[in-house]
This record gives structure tokens, C-alpha cells and sequence, in this order.
């Protein structure tokens, strides 16, 4: 049975409220798209005057969805997310602290770890409404000043902690946005307390600078990927790799158009792998398209991937990716003739990551359209695409306009933007520094695939009126007929 040809979804719709649909069929069946966001059957849980669940985390040993909102933290019943003794013992609240942006679990140290506005919170794991230790993180009064004096607003000039990582040595790697002034540091968790050691580093290029800019940041062997900024208008993104070989991506256009980071996700694709492929990071993005004829500005869904051994070029890109190549992510809806845009995406595991899946929820570019929906795809047929897929190449028409068509030349060798294989090998290529120039010089002028990704089944698992969804959780249970069921969170 296919991993998503029973289901029950649970939707946070509208800004204060949780609301649970049951369905059930077979994979090929039609969306559900239908049921209206205030259908007396679904399932709900509220809290007055709480909106903003910009985070959920997922605990099936604790059987709680834990939800991070504007001002405070939730656990939910699993069993019943209605349940008000839920809502009412497992609260975390703080007065006048708000925005628990970023959530970082030690199941090791028994802590959920939650970032806030100038300060980080360790909740007990068993009770999440029991505060075990904090720090707190003021920016200085001339920090704050000299970013209100650039014409930002003091809400703005906080300390917001958007980044939460442990270390292979126990430490956390914890950023802030710091007044228009990204700032990284080290904490460390000893005898109940939680401590910021004093030696701070510039967060440029692996935190954001703008509190509610859409980021993203994933930990892999010690190695920090980051998609953000790299200066203070906003203007220059970038899919940074630090703590380890630096290696960023190209300020083009081509490479990335004013994007709006959602989600970093490893794959371990050299496990069992006869070719001897690398493990790959996939970056789930939305940007404005430089491929289509379109008098204004058109935002479309992509995914790209780098691979983890990446090491930039000798001559060419040098410490830059030479493996960064990018194709669309398409979630068709019938009744938008524009590109819906994904907003977030969660990978569901199998024991062979082959049989893994992408969650991905999308939302209408045009405020025209009140529809939101869930897409899936196979990790493999998205691989498949960067390592089969045709390439898209610039011409020139009329000396003066630019036309992207299917590339349909000779490929130089190896291919480009694959990883270092068995097969390169060898060819005496064993790192990225020894990848030819022709090889180097495609992949830097030509990373956007020709064809699109596209969801399993061809169409939406979701369609729903009504609701913007922005976050999504997937989980697999058993029931009691043996039948294997998923189960998705979806937060608005």
C-alpha cells in the first residue's frame, strides 16, 4: 500500500483555530476540495486571541504535536487535539515574550529548546508548561540605535532568535537577528543551566537580518547550511555551507531571483547506493521565474539540491557549489492559471530512503484565488529529474531579449552538477577541484532543469478552500486492522 492511500488531515484553519478532516481512498482518487473550513464534522481546537503557529514538532513517545505561536507554546492530545486539559497543562507562557520562531529538541538533555525575542527557554520535556532554564540575549542600546537610525522601526531592532543547532561536542549553535545585525554564539547546557559563551561571530550569510524574513538553516555532520541574505537591503541571497569548506552559490539571477527560502532537508542517497553517489541537501524555494515571457513578475516553486562532498572548483566556481542545479516544483490547481507557491515542506522517512516521500503544502500567488493544497513527491522521481532531466540554456533573441529553451547539445563530461560517482572517479576525478572547465562553466551559466517536478498522482493529495496553509507535519500509524495510515498536520 502506498504511504498515502489512507488518510486524516488536520488542519489548522484561520489565524486561532485547529480543525480536523477525515478521509479515506484509494491514491488515484480525486482531492478532496470541497469541505469548508467551518464544516460542523471537523474536529476543533482554539485558544482565544493566539494566532501565528509559525512552528510544530511532532513527539508520537509523548503522543503531542507541539505548536510554537505568537506567544506561547502548545502541546496537543494526539488522540484528540480538541482536548482542553491539553491546552490548559501543557502551555508554555512568558509575559511579553513572543515569536518562538525557532525550536531545537535534546532528548538527550530531557529539553525543548525554544528561541524567542532575546532570549532561548528550556521547557521540560515530560511538561512542556515547566520552564527548566533560559538565557536571555539583549541587543545593546548602541546596536539598537544604529539600526533604528537606518530607518528600521524598533520592533524591528530586537534580538530575534532564528537559529538553533546542537553540535557533535553537545554545544548549540544559536543566531540572532540582532538589531539588522546577524550575531552567531555558542551555548552550552551544564547543571540545569543554559549559558551563552562570551565569544560571538558574525552571523552574515547564515542568519537573516530581518526578523520576518522567510530563511532557512539545516545541521548535517557539523557542516551549517544556510538560505538567507548576505546584507542588510536583502538583496543578495545565497545557499550558504559554514563551520566547515565554505562554499556559497553565485549572486545571478539564474541561480536565484528574489527567493523566498522554506526548507532544508538531507537525504542519504550513498546509502546502498552500487553507483557510489553522495548524500544530497535539497532546498525547497519559491522565486520570480527568469524562464517564461511574462510582462510582470512571475513567482514559481523550485526545489534545488546540492551534494554534501562538494568542495567548489580549482579555477572555476571556486568556493562556490559545482553541484547546485534547480528544476520547478510544480502542485497543479485547476482553478488558478497562475503557479501556486509552496510554503513549507516535510519528508517523511522509510526505511529506504528510495521510498521516501516530500509533503509540500502550497499557497496561490494571486489573492484572487482562496484555495490552499498539499502535494507529494517520490525523493526518487525528484533525484531523477536533476540526474536524468534535460537542462534549460539562455539564447539571445533580437540582441536584446533573453529566451530559456530545452538544452539539447552535447553534455560535457561528467555530467554536470552530479555528484563525484564511481564513474568520475574513475576518469581520476575524485573531488569537485578536479572537474574539467567546460563541466564548471555549464553548470555555472546553466543550473535550471528543463522539466518540472511533479507531484504523485499528477494532482493535489489536498485542495482546500478557505484556509492559507503555511506548515506541515506527517506522521505513519498502524491502526488495529493492520491498515497503514498518514496522518497530516497542517498549520495556518
Amino acid at each position: 500500500m502506498s504511504p498515502w492511500a489512507l488518510a486524516c488531515f488536520l488542519l489548522l484553519c484561520g489565524p486561532a483555530a485547529v480543525r480536523m478532516i477525515g478521509a479515506a481512498g484509494l491514491a488515484g482518487a480525486l482531492p478532496r476540495n470541497t469541505v469548508p473550513c467551518n464544516d460542523d464534522s471537523i474536529t476543533l481546537f482554539r485558544v482565544d486571541g493566539v494566532w501565528n503557529y509559525s512552528s510544530m514538532l511532532l513527539r508520537e513517545d509523548l503522543g503531542l504535536l507541539l505548536l510554537g505561536a505568537r506567544e506561547a507554546v502548545y502541546g496537543l492530545d494526539l488522540r484528540n487535539i480538541s482536548r482542553k486539559t491539553a491546552e490548559l497543562s501543557l502551555c508554555h507562557r512568558v509575559d511579553g515574550v513572543w515569536n518562538y520562531s525557532s525550536m531545537l529538541l535534546r532528548e538527550d538533555l530531557g529539553l525543548l529548546l525554544l528561541g524567542a525575542r532575546e532570549a532561548v527557554y528550556g521547557l521540560d520535556l515530560r511538561n512542556i508548561s515547566r520552564k527548566t532554564a533560559e538565557v536571555q540575549w539583549a541587543v545593546t542600546q548602541d546596536k539598537q540605535a544604529e539600526c533604528t537610525d537606518k530607518g528600521k522601526t524598533l520592533m524591528d531592532c530586537w534580538n530575534y532568535i532564528r537559529i538553533l543547532h546542537v553540535l557533535k561536542d553537545g554545544r548549540m549553535y544559536v543566531c540572532g537577528t540582532n538589531a539588522f545585525s546577524p550575531t552567531c554564539g555558542y551555548m552550552t547546557y551544564e547543571g540545569g543551566r543554559l549559558s551563552l559563551l562570551s565569544t560571538m561571530e558574525d552571523g552574515k550569510g547564515i542568519c537573516p537580518y530581518d526578523p520576518y524574513q522567510r530563511y532557512s538553516s539545516l545541521m548535517v555532520d557539523g557542516a551549517l547550511y544556510s538560505a538567507t541574505t548576505l546584507n542588510f537591503l536583502g538583496s543578495e541571497p545565497l545557499l550558504l555551507r559554514s563551520l566547515t569548506t565554505a562554499l556559497r552559490t553565485e549572486f545571478q539571477a539564474m541561480w536565484l531571483n528574489e527567493p523566498q527560502f522554506v526548507s532544508m532537508v538531507e537525504v542519504p542517497e550513498s546509502v546502498g547506493n552500487v553507483e557510489g553517489d553522495d548524500d544530497k541537501v535539497y532546498l525547497f524555494f519559491s522565486e520570480i521565474a527568469v524562464e517564461y515571457d511574462f510582462s510582470s513578475k512571475l513567482a514559481v516553486s523550485r526545489v534545488a539540491r546540492v551534494c554534501k562532498k562538494d568542495k567548489g572548483g580549482q579555477r572555476i566556481l571556486q568556493k562556490k557549489w559545482t553541484s547546485f542545479l534547480k528544476a520547478r516544483l510544480d502542485c497543479p490547481v485547476l482553478e488558478s492559471s497562475l503557479p501556486f507557491l509552496v510554503q513549507d515542506v516535510f519528508l517523511w522517512r522509510d526505511s529506504d530512503w528510495r521510498n521516501s516521500v516530500f509533503y509540500a503544502v502550497f499557497t496561490p500567488q494571486s489573492a484572487s484565488v482562496d484555495l490552499s493544497a498539499v502535494c507529494a513527491y517520490s525523493v526518487t522521481a525528484v533525484g531523477d529529474v536533476f540526474s536524468k532531466g534535460k537542462f534549460k540554456t539562455p539564447v539571445t533573441v533580437e540582441t536584446s531579449h533573453t529566451k530559456w529553451v530545452m538544452y539539447s547539445g552535447e553534455l560535457p563530461v561528467p555530467r554536470p552538477g552530479a555528484c563525484i560517482d564511481n564513474t568520475a572517479k574513475q576518469m581520476g576525478i575524485m573531488t569537485t577541484l578536479d572537474l574539467p572547465d567546460k563541466v564548471l562553466q555549464f553548470v555555472q551559466t546553466q543550473p535550471l532543469m528543463d522539466p518540472a517536478v511533479e507531484p504523485l498522482s499528477g494532482r493535489p493529495l489536498l485542495v482546500k478552500r478557505g484556509a492559507a496553509f503555511t506548515r506541515i507535519v506527517v506522521d505513519r500509524v498502524t491502526a488495529l486492522d493492520g491498515q497503514n495510515y498518514t496522518v497530516m498536520f497542517v498549520g495556518t
